[in-house]
């Protein structure tokens, strides 16, 4: 499957399941996740790929997590 088609089926699955998604957990779960591992390749599971709530320092915003 080619990079827009993922994306599109994910914008599908996000069309029908957004009205249930309660919390800002149930998003990354539903959401973020599926879209860092499925449409961008990433295993999401492996701490080397991918760094959950990576603190980085911006400008004047020291110590925030983005």
């Amino acid at each position: 499957m080619e990079f827009f088609e993922k994306l599109t089926s994910l914008a599908a699955k996000v069309r029908l399941q957004g009205p249930a998604i309660q919390t800002e957990e149930a998003t990354k779960n539903a959401f973020v996740m599926p879209f860092i591992n499925t449409v961008l390749g990433y295993d999401v599971f492996d701490p080397q790929e991918v760094t959950p709530e990576f603190v980085c320092d911006v400008g004047t915003k020291k110590r925030r997590k983005n």
